[in-house]
C-alpha cells in the first residue's frame, strides 16, 4: 500500500494505475489470490522522439491495449525490489526500468488492460515541422513486417486491431516495390518520387525508398542459429507450439549445407533439446523439434542465457550467428529485469550475436517484448499468423531474414525550406532520433538485409511560388558494414523531375505505398486521416494493385475494416 500511496502523488496517469492496483488486489484477495499472473501495470512516462523543438504528437494515455511505457520501459522512481543475482542469490538493488506484477516482481512488458491479455505500445504519431524551424527528418531504418501480419490476422477474425499495434512504416514495407538493384559496388540504391495528394488540395506525398542488393543461396553466409523455443503453458493452442514447430521446419528446409542449426527450449526451466547440429542431419534436427511439448510457467531471460551460450560457440568471422527467439511473449517469470534482458541481448550483439524474434499467437501477445528483444538484438521481428506468412519468411524471404549487409542504418531527409514549407513523416515514431546522432556512429539505429527494401512517407506542403531549378529534397544514407565501426555516408538529391504532375499520373507503386500507409494511420486514429474516406483508400489500392497477391489481399483487409468500421464487433 506504501507503493500505492506513492503513485497516488505523482499525476493523473499514475493515480490512474495506483487504483488500477487497488482493484486488483481487491478482486485478488475475493478469490483468494489464486492468479498473480492475470492483471499487471506498467508504471512509466513516454520518452523518446528528437530531442528538440520537434513537438510530436505523443499523448500520455492509459488506453485498453496501450503498455505506455516509452523506450525506458517504465520506472518508478526511487523504488527498490529485492531482485536476484545471475548466481542465484537473492538481495536489494535498485530496480532497472520495467514492470512490477502483482507480488512486487518486475517482470517483461504486460499490458494495462486485462481484458485483452495482449500489450502493444502507443507511440503516437508525428507532428507537421515547419521546415524553416527544423528542415532536417532523422530516423533509423526498419523492415520489420510483425505489425501488418498482426493486423491481418485481427481483420481475418473479424475485429480491428488495436490502435497502438498498428505502426505504419511495417505496413508500408511488407510489401515489395520495383526499385532498381543498387550499382555495382555501391551497398545501396535510393529512389524517390512524389505526386501531388489525392485527399488534400496542396499537399504533396514524397516517397523515399532505399534497397539492398538480393543474394543467391550459394552467395549467402553460412547461419549458425539457435532456435530458443518458448514452450510454457500459454503456447499449448494449434497457432503458438504447433505452427512455430511447423515454421522452423520450412527454415531448415531451406538452410543449405554448411548451416548449423541448435535447439534451446525455456519454461519453468531450460535445456539444450539440441546442440549445434549441421545439415547433414536435417532429419535429427527435424525429429528435436517434432518432439516439443508445451507446459510450465516462462523463465525467458535463464533461455536467454543458455541461447546465446550455444551461440557463442559458433561464432566464425565467415558465418552469421543467430538467436531467433520463438514466443508469444508472455514472459512471467524470472528474477532478472527486463532493462537487463535488453542490456544483455545488447552486449552479445557487440560479440557478433544477433537476435530476432518470431511470434505467435493472440489472446496474451507481448508485441512490445517481441518488438524490443530484436531492436536489441539487432535481428528482425517478425509475427505468424499462418504457414503462407512462414514461407515469405523462412524461404522466399530467407537470405534477408538471415544475412545483415549494413548494420546502424540512418537516414536523414535535408528539405529545402524554399521548396519545402511544412513536412510529416507517416510512421517511423518509434524509430525517430535526434538531427545529431546522424552522425554520431555509437547510437544504434536499425540493420538492413540482403534484398531488404525500406521506405519511408513524407506529406508535403510546398511553398506558394516553387522554383524548378531547385531541389525539393536531400537524401542522405548511413551505414556500417556488418561488425563495423566506422560508418560510411551517401547523398542523393531529390530532381523535380521526379515529382508527377498529378497523383493519377503517380507511378502505381507510390500509389499502392500512399493507399498502404492511409490505411494505417486510419486504423491508428490519426488526426491528419480523420477525414480520409476508407471506401476511397480501397480503390486508390485497388487501381494500384495489379495482378501481385499481397497487393489484391491488402485491398480485402480493407474492405473488412470498411465493414467493421460500420458497426460490428472491434478489439479494445
Amino acid at each position: 500500500m506504501d507503493m500505492l500511496h506513492q503513485l497516488s502523488r505523482r499525476g493523473p496517469i499514475a493515480r490512474f494505475l495506483s487504483r488500477t492496483l487497488l482493484f486488483i488486489a481487491l478482486a485478488e484477495a475475493t478469490v483468494g489470490c489464486q492468479s498473480q499472473k492475470a492483471d499487471q501495470a506498467a508504471v512509466g512516462e513516454l520518452a523518446g522522439g528528437k530531442e528538440r523543438e520537434k513537438s510530436r504528437a505523443v499523448a500520455d494515455k492509459v488506453t485498453g491495449t496501450d503498455t505506455g511505457s516509452g523506450q525506458a520501459l517504465g520506472q518508478v522512481a526511487g523504488q527498490s525490489l529485492g531482485q536476484a543475482s545471475g548466481s542465484g542469490s537473492a538481495g536489494p538493488s535498485t530496480v532497472a526500468p520495467g514492470y512490477i506484477a502483482a507480488d512486487g516482481r518486475m517482470v517483461a512488458p504486460r499490458p494495462a488492460d486485462p481484458t485483452t491479455g495482449e500489450g502493444y505500445k502507443d507511440h503516437g504519431t508525428n507532428a507537421w515541422i515547419d521546415a524553416t524551424k527544423d528542415h532536417l527528418s532523422t530516423f533509423a531504418a526498419d523492415v520489420d513486417t510483425a505489425s501488418y501480419t498482426i493486423a491481418r490476422r485481427k481483420l481475418t477474425e473479424g475485429v480491428l486491431p488495436p490502435t497502438a499495434a498498428v505502426r505504419v512504416e511495417e505496413f508500408i514495407n511488407y510489401f515489395h516495390y520495383g526499385y532498381a538493384a543498387p550499382a555495382s559496388g555501391q551497398p545501396f540504391a535510393v529512389h524517390m518520387d512524389a505526386a501531388p495528394s489525392p485527399f488534400n488540395s496542396g499537399r504533396h506525398i514524397l516517397r523515399v525508398g532505399v534497397t539492398t542488393k538480393a543474394k543467391s543461396v550459394s552467395a549467402r553466409k553460412k547461419a549458425n542459429l539457435v532456435f530458443l523455443v518458448d514452450v510454457s503453458g500459454s503456447m499449448q493452442s494449434p497457432d503458438k507450439l504447433e505452427l512455430a514447430k511447423r515454421s522452423l521446419r520450412i527454415l531448415v528446409d531451406n538452410l543449405k549445407d554448411g548451416d548449423t542449426v541448435a535447439l534451446v527450449t525455456y519454461a519453468g526451466s531450460t535445456r539444450v533439446v539440441l546442440p549445434a547440429t549441421g545439415l547433414e542431419h536435417r532429419n535429427q534436427i527435424i525429429a528435436a523439434l517434432e518432439e516439443l511439448t508445451a507446459g510450465g510457467s516462462t523463465a525467458m531471460a535463464s533461455g536467454i542465457d543458455l541461447a546465446y551460450h550455444e551461440a557463442m560457440k559458433g561464432l566464425a568471422p565467415d558465418a552469421e550467428s543467430r538467436v531467433i527467439i520463438v514466443s508469444d511473449g508472455d514472459a512471467n517469470v524470472g528474477t532478472t529485469s527486463y532493462q537487463e534482458i535488453l542490456d544483455g541481448i545488447a552486449g552479445k550483439v557487440k560479440e557478433g550475436v544477433t537476435l530476432s524474434t518470431i511470434g505467435f499467437g493472440m489472446g496474451n501477445y507481448q508485441d512490445e517484448t517481441m518488438e524490443q528483444l530484436a531492436n536489441k538484438g539487432n535481428g528482425n521481428n517478425f509475427y505468424i499468423d499462418g504457414l503462407s506468412q512462414a514461407k515469405r519468411v523462412f524461404a522466399e524471404q530467407l537470405g534477408a531474414t538471415l544475412e545483415v549487409v549494413a548494420q546502424d542504418v540512418k537516414l536523414q531527409v535535408d528539405f529545402d525550406p524554399r521548396m519545402v514549407a511544412r513536412y510529416r513523416l507517416v510512421g517511423y515514431e518509434n524509430r525517430d532520433l535526434a538531427d545529431d546522432s546522424f552522425r554520431d556512429d555509437k547510437v544504434d539505429a536499425g540493420e538492413i538485409g540482403a534484398g531488404h527494401q525500406v521506405t519511408a512517407l513524407y506529406e508535403l506542403e510546398l511553398v506558394k511560388s516553387i522554383d524548378k531549378s531547385l531541389p525539393l529534397a536531400t537524401v542522405r544514407v548511413r551505414h556500417k558494414l556488418p561488425k563495423g565501426t566506422k560508418a560510411e555516408e551517401a547523398a542523393f538529391t531529390f530532381d523535380q523531375g521526379m515529382r508527377a504532375a498529378t497523383f493519377a499520373a503517380a507511378s502505381s507503386d507510390l500509389r499502392f505505398a500512399f493507399a498502404t500507409a492511409a490505411f494505417a494511420d486510419v486504423l491508428r486514429g490519426a488526426e491528419d486521416a480523420e477525414h480520409w474516406s476508407l471506401a476511397e483508400i480501397q480503390t486508390i489500392a485497388a487501381a494500384a494493385a495489379g495482378t501481385d497477391a499481397d497487393r489484391k489481399e491488402l485491398v480485402t483487409l480493407i474492405a473488412k475494416a470498411r465493414a467493421l468500421k460500420g458497426g460490428t464487433a472491434i478489439a479494445p
